[in-house]
């Protein structure tokens, strides 16, 4: 019997662009805890914009959590780090615990507050990682680890706020488990595994850009 996750939504947080280095770069990485409901639409948080949104944000991206288990280990590794001293640090809208990559798999359904979201694919992290935490090896770390938090699309819009109830609904994918699905399309564990990169381009619950680089893997492996 599948042991479902229920949890808490400790924090909520929203963003907006604001300026990231001295060339013009913007981010909106950093993002604030918000007490209010808020509403949560099919593109994400009422009130939560994305910089780059050839990169961010759109229906499989609406809303990023990242575990709060995982900030014990970022700040073993970087001791003294500020903006691990709260919620935020990745990025995240959601932080809260038991949603780790070992234990959510894609397509895995939740209810929270009047929403449904839906898990759509693991965080792909990228350059920002790095310039944010001031450490140019974020990024290669998070992909050693698996530490990468999670995406969602949302099912059902409604309303939601801190401190509701995360309860997981159903889950169809028990053999994927974010973390295995991003050591394949992410962190290099891809070679042998060509019936399993095909299995998951015609899975439309994974997020169309990790469809289309799991064929990509695909093409490379023999039959």
């Amino acid at each position: 019997m599948v042991r479902m996750i229920e949890t808490i939504l400790d924090n909520l947080l929203i963003g907006t662009p604001k300026p990231f280095r001295e060339d013009g770069e913007m981010s909106a990485i950093a993002k604030q805890t918000v007490a209010y409901p808020v509403q949560l639409g099919l593109l994400g948080l009422e009130g939560n914009q994305v910089a780059d949104p050839l990169h961010h944000g759109g229906r499989d991206k609406a809303v990023h959590l990242y575990p709060v288990e995982h900030y014990a280990f970022w700040a073993d590794k970087y001791p003294g780090s500020e903006i691990l001293t709260r919620p935020g640090a990745f990025g995240e809208n959601f932080s809260c615990t038991g949603m780790t990559e070992d234990k959510l798999c894609l397509g895995d359904i939740f209810r929270i507050g009047d929403a449904l979201i839906e898990c759509s694919h693991a965080r792909q992290p990228c350059w920002k990682l790095n310039h944010h935490f001031g450490h140019a090896d974020v990024l290669k770390t998070v992909i050693k680890t698996t530490k990468s938090g999670s995406y969602f699309r949302v099912l059902e819009p409604g309303k939601i706020r801190a401190g509701d109830t995360i309860i997981q609904q159903e889950r169809v994918h028990p053999d994927w488990p974010l973390q295995r699905l991003f050591g394949l399309i992410i962190g290099g564990k891809h070679k042998g595994q060509g019936p399993e990169l095909r299995k998951l381009t015609d899975m439309p619950v994974l997020a169309e850009t990790w469809r289309k680089r799991a064929a990509q893997l695909a093409e490379s492996q023999p039959i």
